[in-house]
């Protein structure tokens, strides 16, 4: 059986849904048989609401909203193989070109931004070549500017939006 969250038991959401450090916004949430779900505006489907997908969703509706990345130039969960083993990237970003100008790693709340978790997105980012990388936790948010060109990396204090990459 299926219930707008309207109808949900308020404590349950807030046991998996933490308020984050990102502005709130309007999602569809439903309880199907006692497992949240959640519509996904990118993928165009409902999926099943974890606390690291909390996360990726809020950092979504952020790049779109505040930072104005056109919703289609953004991919959730791209697949791609990295020393021979399929891995998944949370978020990658478009230019109109075609070309990866982001990538986001997403991590549950309670999952701590430590040298492992930087060390994941810059192996990731290694296939990639994403000259903006972010790594959030929904609590905790790191931007940095890539170089390539002499292997360096600029922690930012904000992302860029859209128009200024």
């Amino acid at each position: 059986m299926t219930h707008e969250l309207s109808t949900f038991p308020y404590l349950r959401l807030m046991d998996l849904l933490i308020p984050l450090h990102l502005p709130p916004y309007p999602f569809k949430i439903t309880d199907h048989d006692g497992q949240l779900i959640l519509f996904d505006v990118i993928r165009k489907k409902n999926i099943v609401l974890t606390p690291e997908e909390w996360v990726r969703q809020h950092f979504v509706q952020y790049l779109i909203v505040q930072k104005k990345y056109p919703k289609s130039l953004i991919k959730l969960e791209g697949g791609h193989k990295l020393h021979g083993q399929a891995k998944r990237s949370d978020i990658i970003v478009y230019n109109t070109a075609g070309e990866k100008i982001l990538l986001v790693e997403c991590k549950a709340p309670s999952v701590a931004i430590d040298q492992h978790v930087f060390d994941q997105v810059a192996r990731y980012n290694m296939v990639h070549k994403a000259r903006l990388v972010a790594v959030t936790n929904g609590l905790q948010h790191y931007f940095c500017r890539v170089n390539f060109d002499d292997s360096s990396y600029r922690f930012v204090a904000e992302l860029p939006a859209y128009g200024e990459i």
